[in-house]
This record gives C-alpha cells, sequence and structure tokens, in this order.
C-alpha cells in the first residue's frame, strides 16, 4: 500500500523515530524557506522591511493557526479507522474532512482580510513598518484555500503512516521558494511582496504534490457515496477539529499580547525578535515531529485497543525528546549568534543592538525547551487518543500564561519581560497536560478490561 504504514506492530521506539525523521526533515525545508525568506529580505531590503515581515508572525499564526488546528484534528479519526481496518469508514472521514476544511478556509480568509489593518494598529504596530507588515499578510491570507488543502493532504498521509510524501512535498516547496525570492527579490527587485508570491506559488506547489500522492493510494479510492453528506459524521469530524482549532487560536491570541509588548519596544527590537522567532521554529521542528508522530500512532494503537503499547510509545517519545532537547540547547547557545547574523543588515550601531536583542531571546527560549518538547508529545498522545477538550484546556492555560506575562512583566523587568513569555506558557501547559495524559491511559486500560 505505497508509503502506507501500521504502527500497531514493531519497535515504539523505531516506529515513532522512523516516523519523525521525515518529518524533521521536511520540517527544516520548511523552515529553511522562511528563514530564506527572512534573510533575503533582511539582507536585500534592510532591517526594516525585515520588521514589516517580523511583524506579521502572531498575526498569520492566529488565522492560520486556526484552520490547520482543524485539519490535523480532524484527521485523528482517520488514523483510529485505518488501525481499526474500518476502510469504508476512513474514506468517509477523509471526504468530509475535505468539505469541511474549505468551508473553513474560506470562511476565515474573508474574516483575515476584513480585521487585518484594525488589528495592526490595536497591535501598535510601528508607523514605519505597518505598510510592508500589511502588504506581506494579504498575500499570505489569500493563499489560506492552499495552506488548507496542504494540511489536509498532508495530515491524511501522515495518518495512514505516511511521512515520507510530506517531506518530499516540503523539500520541492523549499527550492522553489528559494530560487522564486532571489529571483523576485534580489533580481526583480520586488521587495517584500516578491518574498510573499514566492512562498504562496511554493505552498502551491507542496499542496498539488500531496494530493497526487493521496489519489494513488489504493484504500483512498473515493467513491461516489463517499461523498454523501452523513451529519452524524460531520458533527464527529467538527468535534476533533474545533477543540485543535480553537487550542491554535488561543495560542495565536496569547502571541498577539507578546506581539504587541514586542511593538512597544521600537522597530530594532522587532528586528532582534524576528530574527530569533525565526529560529524558534527550527529548534522546536523535532518536537513538531514527534508530536505528529505520537499523535499516529496513539490514534492507530487506540482504534486497534492496544492500550499497552501507547504506554510504551509515550515513555520512548519522553526519552527521545529530553535528549534531541538538550541537544539543540547546547548547539543553540555556541552557534546562535553565527547563525542570527545572517538575517542582519544595516548600520553596525543598528545591527549590534538588535543581534543583542536576538541572542537573549535566543537563550531564554533554549534554557527551558525540553518542557516545550514534552508539551508536543503529551499534547499529541492526548489528541491520538481522541481527547481534543484537555489539549484545549491546556491551550487556555498557555493564553493566561502568556497574557499575564507579556503585560505585566515588561513593565516592570524591561525586554526580559518579554523573553520570559514562551517559557512560562509552556509550563503551565504541561501543568495540564501530564495528569490529563495519565488520567486518560488509565481511563483507555480500564475500558479494555471490561470489553474483553
Amino acid at each position: 500500500m505505497e508509503r502506507v504504514r501500521d504502527m500497531t506492530e514493531g519497535k515504539p521506539a523505531s516506529l515513532i523515530v522512523s516516523f519523525a525523521l521525515p518529518l524533521m526533515l521536511g520540517s527544516i525545508f520548511q523552515h529553511l524557506y522562511t528563514l530564506v525568506d527572512t534573510a533575503i529580505v533582511g539582507r536585500y531590503v534592510g532591517v526594516k522591511a525585515l520588521a514589516s515581515v517580523g511583524a506579521a508572525d502572531w498575526p498569520s499564526w492566529l488565522i492560520l493557526g486556526i484552520v490547520i488546528g482543524f485539519a490535523q484534528g480532524m484527521c485523528i479519526l482517520i488514523a483510529q479507522r485505518f488501525g481499526a481496518n474500518d476502510y469504508d469508514g476512513m474514506r468517509r472521514s477523509v471526504t468530509h474532512s475535505y468539505i469541511l476544511g474549505l468551508i473553513l478556509a474560506v470562511f476565515f480568509t474573508l474574516i483575515a482580510h476584513l480585521t487585518l489593518r484594525p488589528m495592526l494598529v490595536l497591535l501598535k504596530t510601528p508607523e514605519e513598518t505597518i505598510g510592508g507588515t500589511i502588504t506581506y499578510m494579504r498575500f499570505i491570507y489569500s493563499g489560506m484555500v492552499v495552506v488548507t488543502a496542504y494540511n489536509l493532504f498532508s495530515s491524511v498521509l501522515r495518518a495512514l503512516g505516511d511521512s515520507k510524501s510530506p517531506l518530499i512535498a516540503m523539500i520541492l516547496a523549499s527550492v522553489c521558494n528559494i530560487a522564486l525570492d532571489l529571483l523576485f527579490v534580489r533580481v526583480f527587485n520586488w521587495g517584500i511582496p516578491g518574498a510573499a508570491i514566492a512562498t504562496m506559488i511554493s505552498q502551491i506547489l507542496s499542496a498539488v504534490y500531496c494530493f497526487v500522492v493521496v489519489r494513488r493510494i489504493e484504500i483512498l479510492k473515493l467513491q461516489k457515496d463517499d461523498w454523501r453528506i452523513d451529519k452524524g459524521l460531520m458533527k464527529e469530524l467538527t468535534k476533533l477539529g474545533a477543540p485543535l482549532g480553537l487550542q491554535n487560536g488561543i495560542i495565536g491570541v496569547g502571541g498577539l499580547a507578546v506581539q504587541y509588548a514586542v511593538n512597544s519596544f521600537g522597530f530594532v527590537f522587532l528586528a532582534g525578535f524576528t530574527a530569533s522567532n525565526k529560529l524558534y521554529g527550527l529548534i522546536e521542528m523535532a518536537a513538531v515531529a514527534y508530536g505528529f508522530a505520537v499523535s499516529t500512532y496513539a490514534g492507530q494503537n487506540l482504534g486497534a485497543r492496544k492500550i499497552h503499547r501507547i504506554r510504551q510509545g509515550l515513555r520512548a517519545a519522553v526519552l527521545i525528546g529530553l535528549a534531541t532537547s538538550l541537544a539543540i540547547t547546547v548547539s543553540m547557545i555556541f552557534a546562535g549568534k553565527s547563525i542570527i547574523s545572517i538575517f542582519l543588515s544595516g548600520e553596525p550601531k543598528v545591527i549590534e543592538e538588535a543581534m543583542r536583542v536576538a541572542y537573549n531571546y535566543l537563550l531564554f527560549l533554549c534554557v527551558p525547551l525540553f518542557i516545550l518538547y514534552f508539551l508536543h508529545i503529551y499534547r499529541s498522545a492526548l489528541q491520538g487518543m481522541g481527547d481534543t477538550f484537555r489539549p484545549m484546556i491546556s491551550g487556555f492555560v498557555e493564553l493566561i500564561m502568556r497574557v499575564g506575562v507579556a503585560l505585566i512583566l515588561p513593565r516592570l523587568i524591561g525586554e526580559n519581560g518579554v523573553f520570559l513569555c514562551e517559557g512560562a506558557a509552556w509550563v503551565g501547559a504541561i501543568a495540564i497536560l501530564i495528569p490529563s495524559y495519565y488520567i486518560r491511559i488509565r481511563k483507555e486500560g480500564k475500558a479494555q478490561l471490561i470489553t474483553k
């Protein structure tokens, strides 16, 4: 069955790592073209343009994250039905996910464009950067249907154990984006719009590739009856997807509070913060990959009623996550400044100040990084078992911690208060997720004993 993988048999650690590795490589390429966007804009357009792109980070995530969360949540049911060998139910879940995804993408595209300027004004985006930020975000929002399509197709593939096809899609998108960035920004001098257009074209390429792969999977050959609307199934998919979408939206709202605090320090601080924030995705990528692996692994094994394997997989993932996060922390402490320097150009004094801000923020991210890795693993285990409610609650706790720190600490201790936002949010979320996982796994274990 092509690259489809059954994760209900075999060693948990090997399955999780082998599944996660292509996702990590895919994340590397995905973040590579994000970093290239940032580096080329910062180098060839200037620090002000870099700050403009950076001011778009959290506002973009607020909207895109909701749609992406829905797509990922709906595919939990696909993994569970695949693990239970219910291929008819799996195909119906796929078609209904496509329908819901399209509706959501169109709706949120309209909402995003209507609220863009008021949101940036409310966040006190610096006058020097707000025009560039609006231009960049108009392009990004216009591609929301494409982003949704890619996330749906790639989530379907991951639900069936295929983590290699999303990797290939990201490689193609990365190469395309880098080439188009250089062409549009450096050669054609299109500036910020050029970087945004390059990103949109690359996203289209990745979505098309994943769609072609999905179409070739024999057990996903869709029939006419699979498209017949089932209100019960729609409700079930919404019940799984809505908490993840809301969770991402909640995290996005917290991020807006951070963006508000960052904007208040001026565009040089914003540029330095942006440089390190782009590395955030890089240091988090393995955590996201482990999360996807654990979600698929837990979903398939829950469908197969192999609860003991979920426990084994979680223990293995925690140890792997701890080792990975510590290795990344050490690497960034020693190599962080060299990497950050790629994104900065301009007057020496401006670069020096932006570098100071960027490296300090990077240290605040890396020291508690292991907590972020645990957060992804435990949250994904719960989601894979069909519990999207408690992860959503953890998102509310993240919101409270992130907003509280962003609005209070910068007034008391200055810029370090901004840097503490992420670590505080991670601690709050993990305090909810760890006990929630053990409550859920015990419940599933007892249910399995009763049915025997």
